[in-house]
């Protein structure tokens, strides 16, 4: 556990808080060396990575009809490569996993990433982020394609908005309900990532898509401070957690009085942060959860679970990957980095699943029985 601390030497008061979303000095580098591992926790591989396919990130997972599904992008070596694909496996138990498909592929100076999963427990949507001109950060838009078994897929087609238009953005690969039955994700849209809520009523997932409004804190360029986010429910309250662009290492915090159609500014929170994407969500008890790594630089490690039984503090943690446990990059790559990237979660009864790259190489997912976590005190 020394090396989580040599790894982050930081004081969580560096940076001015809005809001306190954990007691002052919980993530600390010395907090964060004594974390518990969460009970019973385990780590399966559902794809390694190898010559031909060195590059793999942005797992996302998903039930459905009983199987498991897991989907990412694939490259030869580097991030947002021409040769882009993007690839799916599927398991009977979510931890051993069927050799992957492919699902789309890039080409013709068209770059296309995964967009994550739906499914209203007849049919499974697949959602694909089209990238004209990556480089330039022109106006992207969504394609989905649908399939009964998983196994069979209809030829995609573009996901459309309530009047009628294309979908104009990229979609974040985390769409899930909120209590009304309302399925919210959120859209980084042109002129380049302004992140925005994005819903729909519709339960198939496949149109019917809305705008939300989010004020955004001040920022340059074209990327707003607020990407990537993931959310949980707390009563009649919705709230957004996002990645900070502007490099505060602060996770940042939106909020939702009306099923995600208007959102409050965003405010810098105490909870560190590294920039590597996030995940949150509700538990099956009410509890919430946010999964990250919490370690106030750009440094992707260690992977941690933080636990609120309110929605406003959390006040429990599990470690579930640090320092010593992972493995050095075997491959070298166009943004290739160590550690634990880009953790997607998805809730089963009985269990909580994080999928991510690791060292944007290995597609891995790390199961933690829910049974186990409780009987934690």
């Amino acid at each position: 556990m020394l090396a989580v601390v040599a790894l982050l030497p930081f004081s969580i008061s560096a940076v001015a808080a809005d809001v306190q979303l954990i007691p002052e000095g919980a993530l600390s580098a010395e907090a964060l060396a004594s974390l518990p591992r969460a009970p019973q926790v385990t780590h399966h591989t559902v794809f390694k990575g190898k010559p031909g396919a060195h590059y793999n990130h942005g797992a996302v997972m998903i039930t459905h009809k009983g199987r498991y599904f897991m989907q990412w992008q694939s490259a030869t070596q580097d991030e947002d490569a021409p040769d882009t694909q993007v690839l799916y496996a599927i398991s009977e138990d979510g931890e051993h996993w069927y050799k992957p498909r492919v699902m789309a592929g890039s080409g013709n100076g068209t770059l296309i990433t995964n967009g994550g999963w739906w499914s209203d427990g007849d049919t499974l949507v697949a959602y694909f982020n089209v990238w004209p001109n990556k480089q330039l950060q022109t106006s992207g838009y969504v394609l989905y394609s649908t399939s009964t078994d998983g196994l069979v897929w209809q030829p995609a087609k573009r996901l459309k908005m309530a009047d009628g238009t294309d979908v104009s953005g990229i979609i974040e690969q985390d769409l899930h309900t909120i209590p009304s039955g309302r399925i919210l994700t959120t859209l980084h849209r042109y002129p380049g990532l302004i992140a925005t809520p994005m819903y729909t009523d519709n339960p198939s997932g496949t149109g019917g898509w809305q705008l939300g409004e989010l004020p955004h804190l001040p920022f340059e360029g074209k990327t707003s401070r607020e990407i990537e986010p993931a959310w949980f429910s707390t009563n009649n309250q919705l709230t957004m957690v996002f990645r900070d662009q502007a490099s505060s290492f602060r996770v940042l915090r939106s909020t939702s009085n009306d099923d995600g159609e208007h959102w409050s500014l965003p405010q810098i929170t105490n909870m560190p942060d590294a920039r590597a994407k996030l995940s949150a969500g509700n538990l099956p008890n009410g509890w919430t959860f946010i999964v990250n790594c919490p370690s106030d630089s750009k440094t992707r490690m260690p992977l941690v679970l933080s636990l609120s039984e309110n929605g406003k503090t959390f006040n429990r943690f599990f470690m579930l990957r640090n320092a010593a446990s992972n493995i050095p990059m075997r491959y070298e790559g166009k943004y290739k980095r160590v550690g634990f990237s880009y953790p997607k979660s998805w809730v089963t009864e009985d269990a909580l699943y994080i999928a991510y790259a690791e060292n944007k190489e290995d597609i891995v997912v790390t199961k933690v029985p829910l049974n186990a976590l409780f009987k934690t005190k």
